[in-house]
């Protein structure tokens, strides 16, 4: 006997919805059961066999293929809640395209709507597309936290630049970069994976300062450069700063602990030197290590060596360590969805649960609102008060290169 797939349709297969269709063809434990989309020339362009049905009507095909066991939802972001809800309602799981929702209201809407569905349907599943986590750099970094390697967290660093935008990416579609197309801008569009890597690592802050550029690189009338300051209950604090409109743009995460700092560095082909300033303790790592994730081990605790030591210019010993991790074989979308099935035929765990969607929402518009207010923002932020300010933002935008 074949192995056993799990039959998905797909509502959305313009853009990442097409590949996400030949995700679904090609694993071996995933069959096709049906298209959706409401431009029928994405269907015609679709290289599937022709038995496969295809749907203008979402509500349609939920209704008519009765041996669907699952659903990817790879429409646009506002589509979101509406989709994945009339799915789970009927005990359809859902897989959902990154982000869950364009603003906290309808992720908290969509959460609770799926806490509902599961109490008729116990096994429902409900994923999201948050690839990244299935990278290896990322699985040693939450490992290595996760663990205790760092001890108490002190700071986090991400400088996040690299998703350089032409002005011609921006044109390509008059939804784009709009708040009534997409909710948003850098943040939006290219930093959901990245927020939902901070909350995964570092749990959610207290406390949010955000400071917005709409429009600065480009005629656009969304957020374009983004710093933001986050407060944690533990004493730490983060900084994310990102932008389109850097070239050639940075990837830079620090986390830095009691015992010691952990750097992933995109750029890097070598193992990184130890800090200039510890350098008469560091042990260099043998010639022919090479990584892009370090970690500079301390000897012993950086607060033992502040709250104890008589040498008060003495830093404490380190040694640079290349972190080994498995290389990445895929973009990782595959594998979200060969989970996504064996969640469904085998009740596997799911690598992105859904309703922790919500987090990266939630940082979004925070940071934005804070922009908007000129101020920190506790969270949760209250959603009606950034629901209407996206209401406020799609009737009058941000004029163009309004700095916040």
């Amino acid at each position: 006997m074949g192995q056993e797939k799990a039959r998905l349709g797909i509502v959305g297969v313009g853009g990442m919805g097409s590949k996400h269709v030949s995700h679904i063809l090609d694993l071996p434990n995933t069959e096709l059961a049906a298209v959706c989309d409401s431009n029928p020339a994405r269907l015609q362009a679709l290289d599937i066999p022709p038995a496969i049905p295809q749907f203008q009507e979402y509500e349609r095909m939920l209704a008519e293929v009765p041996a669907m066991q699952g659903v990817i939802i790879a429409t646009p972001h506002y589509d979101h809640p509406d989709m994945s809800l009339a799915a789970l309602d009927r005990g359809i799981p859902v897989l959902v395209e990154k982000p869950i929702a364009a603003h906290v209201r309808e992720a908290q809407r969509l959460v609770a709507g799926y806490q509902r569905a599961k109490e008729k349907h116990q096994h429902l599943v409900f994923s999201a597309m948050f690839m990244q986590r299935t990278w290896g750099h990322w699985q040693a970094i939450k490992s290595m936290i996760d663990g205790g390697a760092l001890g108490k967290l002190m700071r986090c660093t991400w400088i996040i630049t690299d998703w350089f935008r032409a002005q011609s990416y921006y044109d390509s579609g008059d939804w784009r970069a709009t708040w009534a197309g997409e909710g948003g801008g850098v943040l939006m569009n290219q930093c959901p994976h990245n927020l939902d890597l901070l909350q995964w690592f570092l749990g959610m802050p207290q406390r949010v300062r955000g400071f917005v550029s709409f429009g600065k690189h480009h005629q656009i009338e969304v957020e374009d450069e983004v710093t933001a300051y986050l407060e944690y209950d533990n004493g730490m604090v983060a900084h994310f700063i990102t932008t389109t409109g850097e070239s050639p743009g940075t990837n830079r995460l620090e986390i830095v602990g009691e015992h010691g700092k952990l750097v992933y560095d995109a750029s890097l082909s070598a193992l990184a030197e130890p800090d200039p300033v510890s350098a008469d303790a560091a042990q260099k790592p043998s010639a022919d290590a090479s990584s892009n994730l370090v970690f500079y081990r301390n000897a012993w605790s950086s607060i033992k060596q502040i709250r104890e030591s008589q040498a008060g210019f003495d830093k404490v010993p380190c040694h640079a360590e290349a972190v080994a991790y498995p290389p990445r074989g895929s973009h990782g979308h595959e594998l979200i969805i060969a989970n996504f099935a064996d969640a469904i035929l085998t009740g596997a765990e799911v690598i992105a649960p859904a309703p922790e969607g919500l987090n990266s929402v939630m940082l979004n518009n925070a940071i934005i609102l804070s922009a908007h207010k000129r101020q920190a923002v506790s969270l949760p932020i209250d959603a009606d008060e950034y629901a209407d300010l996206i209401a406020q933002y799609i009737a009058n935008p941000p004029s163009a290169r309004a700095r916040r």
